[in-house]
């Protein structure tokens, strides 16, 4: 029998793959990747409890290979072959999130590994969003939309023979992993031909732009890449030095001492030349870097106080001035970790120190008293997702779209299902698995 690759190592293989892809195709994206990488430098020099947290947790091994892209795709058939594609590389699908509460006629998931190895050797993560076909007002062009979609095949042959090899048999050994790869990245390449005339696209991009975007191309091209960052501020500040534009506002919760969540900002999208088939030239926007700093995974309780916070802060118009006004509104979330801890607002992973294995738990101690006494650690479990208000808001500022209405939205979370052809995975069951796993290592019950 072939000895098969694992799928961390194709996951690894094809995010170092698709990375390199879009440096080429976007060169702004390697002169922010290097930005990212000189800032988190200079943090952790500056921090030396940082880099020491980092690597007592596995983080700091991993982070120059944390990040995560995003993609759009148009027919239920490109969803599920995209989750048989993704669980090739370990990945899974996780959460729902309904983008149309932000005025974005999509519903997403995002394919991730959900094990702590997993997570810990390479947490590629790919945000995968449908279109809303039934959100096109137009019915005689949500039904050419329809037939367009139909007719395209964005996965090669070979795409499709490698996935089925790996379904039959269980896995794929080296040759079959990197041609996989090579064949999957076609999938995520860039088109400058569009499939559509120029008075199709027009009449589509009226509608949305990110249905043209969708619609009238080849293949479900990554729309963005993004590297983790120690310190977004700094480096939502220091883009303009070389020679980047970013958004307005850097998305998410304010900065804190103890971070939550996800933050993220990027830079705008670039206008790119297209080809349209009845000859005519024009122009696209839809692809750009972006960068996360990522925090502490909420319990419900933990989100559902954000969300309200969140609410009552709004959206500001100047970067400077919104983050003053968040950090004011969020006083109310506790910024120490021994407060999220014990008002239950974060999950935390729990290890052994020195004097706790030298003095393992008996039966009946609490984590509180372990705690106390220097034999139990507790850290922030790292937020392995994402916020469907802040995603919309990277989307929208990229295509153009300044109003950032948000409504109770559509959600029609088991179409998606059904679309995806599995059920998507709770991300809240996961981090309390992730925790309780962590408190049976230590033998604590």
């Amino acid at each position: 029998m072939d000895n098969f690759l694992t799928s961390d190592a194709i996951r690894t293989l094809f995010s170092q793959a698709m990375s390199a892809m879009y440096q080429q195709e976007v060169p702004q994206y390697g002169t922010l990747t290097q930005l990212v990488n000189d800032v988190n430098e200079r943090t952790l020099e500056n921090d030396s409890a940082l880099r020491e947290r980092l690597a007592a947790a596995d983080e700091l091994a991993r982070l120059d290979v944390e990040r995560h892209g995003a993609i759009r795709v148009g027919t239920q058939e490109e969803l599920r072959t995209l989750r048989e594609m993704f669980a090739v590389m370990g990945m899974m699908p996780v959460g729902y999130y309904d983008l149309s509460q932000a005025g974005v006629p999509v519903h997403s998931t995002a394919f991730r590994p959900i094990t702590d190895r997993d997570l810990n050797r390479n947490p590629f993560r790919v945000f995968t969003s449908l279109l809303r076909l039934e959100l096109i007002e137009d019915a005689a062009l949500r039904d050419k939309a329809r037939a367009i979609l139909a007719a395209r095949d964005i996965f090669t042959p070979a795409c499709r023979a490698l996935i089925a090899k790996h379904q039959q048999q269980g896995g794929l050994n080296a040759a079959d992993a990197a041609r996989f790869v090579d064949e999957a990245l076609e999938t995520f390449r860039w088109h400058a031909h569009t499939t559509v005339d120029s008075g199709t696209y027009h009449a589509l991009n009226q509608q949305h732009r990110l249905i043209a975007d969708v619609v009238c191309f080849r293949g479900c091209h990554i729309n963005h890449l993004t590297p983790r960052t120690m310190d977004i501020d700094s480096v939502q500040t220091l883009m303009p030095t070389r020679g980047i534009e970013p958004k307005m506002l850097i998305e998410g919760p304010p900065p804190r001492r103890v971070p939550i969540l996800l933050r993220q900002t990027s830079f705008k999208a670039l206008e790119e030349a297209v080809h349209f088939n009845d000859g005519q030239p024009g122009t696209h926007t839809a692809r750009f870097g972006e960068i996360e700093q990522r925090g502490a995974a909420l319990t419900p309780k933990g989100r559902a106080l954000y969300d309200r916070l969140l609410a009552e802060a709004g959206t500001g118009k100047d970067n400077q001035q919104h983050q003053q006004h968040l950090s004011e509104v969020f006083r109310d979330f506790p910024d120490d970790e021994q407060s999220l801890r014990e008002q239950g607002l974060a999950w935390f992973r729990y290890r052994l120190t020195d004097k706790g294995v030298a003095q393992p738990p008996r039966p009946g101690e609490s984590i509180d008293s372990l705690l106390a006494e220097g034999r139990l650690l507790a850290e922030p479990i790292t937020y392995e997702d994402f916020l469907p208000v802040s995603a919309a808001g990277i989307f929208q500022s990229n295509l153009g779209d300044t109003g950032q209405a948000r409504s109770a939205g559509n959600a029609r979370r088991a179409d998606f299902e059904a679309a995806l052809g599995a059920p998507v995975l709770d991300e809240m069951a996961l981090y309390a698995e992730i925790q309780q796993r962590s408190l049976a290592r230590c033998g604590v019950q």
